[in-house]
Order: structure tokens, then C-alpha cells, then sequence
């Protein structure tokens, strides 16, 4: 099994197929690499693509410390840097997003070929100045609550918010199963740091060039944060995604992968 070794014994898992750039898949939170099994067959013809599982997510280590983003883009860059990949692109979904500007704003863009966000706002919190934000203080708390008591249940009404259309069992089990793995405390810890971080303040000195995917159904984020994220980032464009929700690369894939390699194509010429 492919495993890193970060500092203080923690191991990340994550698969690396193919030859080329690398381009490196960030899941969101309770999420992990499996989500992006129609990724890797695709881009793993022109690209060296891989996908990780963070800290105490999937088969990495679930260790009970260290859950917060800015700890995951220091474990982040940990794993680049053992791998010894260069001029990287970084494909963040929800969470993952939060991964990639902490990333940026603690280490800089020197070895980021570009960026990749799939539909995440600026924040996940609805502050005074920020109405679009997903959760106000009962909802995360509520939700940490219930994650407490009754995980598997939250999981359940969760998931399937993420999606435009009804999703299929088989999905919704495996999907279960891969969230299941986090310890409720866990999942706790990184939902309520994910909730608040607000990358606002940090966002217009981005310059690497930046791709915008976003699913129209706004069931969780609206498309509205993508226009901000467009206005706010300078080297940014907005794709939306007509027939997705929050996962279009699982609803859309094979458009999804489309859009991405043209974006990778015109960073590698």
C-alpha cells in the first residue's frame, strides 16, 4: 500500500498512476481518494496523477491531533516534498479548496503549476459580511452534535444533499463506508475548523492561474460563490456544470475531466 511518512509517525495513503506533470487530487472533509476514482484512469494517460488521503481521512493514519486546514496544507506540503514533485497543479473539492489557499498563503506559489477548485465558497461560515456562507453557528452545531450521536445518520442525510439526482444504493454505501472510517471525534475536530476558516483576506493575492467548477444545483454551495471566487481571485475562470450539485466530476465526469485537462493543457504548453 503506497504510504508517505510524515513527522510524528503519521502515514498518508494515496495512489500515483501514471507519467508526466503531476497533478495532485485533494478530497473534502469526512471524503477521501475513492472519490475520485473516475479521475485517475483519465488523467493518468497524460499526467501523473495521484490522490491522497488526508490526515485521519480513508486509510491514512487516524491519529487524534492535527486536524486543522492549516495543518493539512503543512501536511501537504510534507507529502510534495517526499515525493519530490515539481510545478504541481492542485485540484481541491469543498474542503479541499480551504487545503489549497491555506497552502498558498503559508508556502507561496513557486512550485504550483496552477489551481483547480470544485465548488467551495470562501468560507463555509456565514459571517456579518458574508450571507452566501453554508452554515450559521446552530447548524455547525447541530451538526457536531449529531455527528456525536448518531454519525452514520448524519452521513445519510449528508451525501445525499451532494448530489443533483437521487443517488443509486450501491453509491450511497460505499460512500457511507469511506466516511464511516473518520473516529466521530475526528470528524468533529475538522468539520467545525473547516466551517470557520475564512480565506477572504488572502484570496486577490492568488495569482497562479485558476479554474473555477461549479455544479448549478445549489443544494449546499451556491453557484454565486464561484462568482465571487472569480471576481476576488485574479487569474481565475468560472465553469459551471449544468447537470451537477457539489461532486461534478462524479455527475459530469467525463465533462468534468474534459474541462480540466484543457485548463492542465494550457498550463503545460
Amino acid at each position: 500500500m503506497p504510504i508517505v511518512n510524515l513527522n510524528h509517525d503519521v502515514e498518508l495513503y494515496y495512489e500515483d498512476v501514471g507519467m508526466g506533470s503531476p497533478v495532485i487530487f485533494i478530497h473534502g472533509v469526512w471524503m477521501s481518494s475513492r472519490f475520485f476514482k473516475k479521475q485517475l484512469p483519465y488523467f493518468r494517460q497524460k499526467y501523473r496523477a495521484i490522490s491522497l488521503d488526508l490526515r485521519g481521512h480513508g486509510q491514512s493514519s487516524h491519529v487524534q491531533s492535527g486536524h486543522t486546514v492549516a495543518n493539512y496544507a503543512r501536511d501537504l506540503k510534507h507529502f510534495i516534498e517526499k515525493l519530490q514533485l515539481r510545478d504541481v497543479t492542485l485540484v481541491g473539492w469543498s474542503m479541499g479548496a480551504f487545503v489549497i489557499w491555506e497552502y498558498l498563503h503559508q508556502f507561496g506559489e513557486e512550485n504550483v503549476k496552477g489551481t483547480v477548485i470544485v465548488d467551495e465558497l470562501a468560507s463555509d461560515f456565514k459571517w456579518p459580511d458574508f450571507e452566501i456562507g453554508a452554515f450559521d453557528l446552530p447548524t455547525l452545531t447541530g451538526m457536531m452534535r449529531d455527528i456525536q450521536t448518531d454519525h452514520a445518520g448524519l452521513l445519510k442525510g449528508f451525501i445525499p444533499l451532494m448530489f443533483k439526482e437521487d443517488l443509486p444504493q450501491a453509491d450511497l454505501d460505499w460512500m457511507l463506508e469511506e466516511t464511516t472510517k473518520l473516529p466521530s471525534s475526528i470528524a468533529s475536530a475538522i468539520l467545525f475548523d473547516q466551517s470557520i476558516v475564512d480565506c477572504r483576506p488572502y484570496l486577490n493575492g492568488i495569482t497562479t492561474p485558476t479554474l473555477l467548477c461549479f455544479g448549478r444545483e445549489e443544494k449546499l454551495i451556491p453557484v454565486a460563490a464561484g462568482e465571487h471566487l472569480c471576481r476576488e481571485i485574479p487569474n481565475a475562470k468560472l465553469e459551471v456544470f449544468e447537470e451537477s450539485c457539489h461532486c461534478p466530476f462524479l455527475e459530469e465526469p467525463d465533462q468534468f475531466n474534459r474541462v480540466v485537462d484543457e485548463f492542465l493543457k494550457s498550463l503545460y504548453k
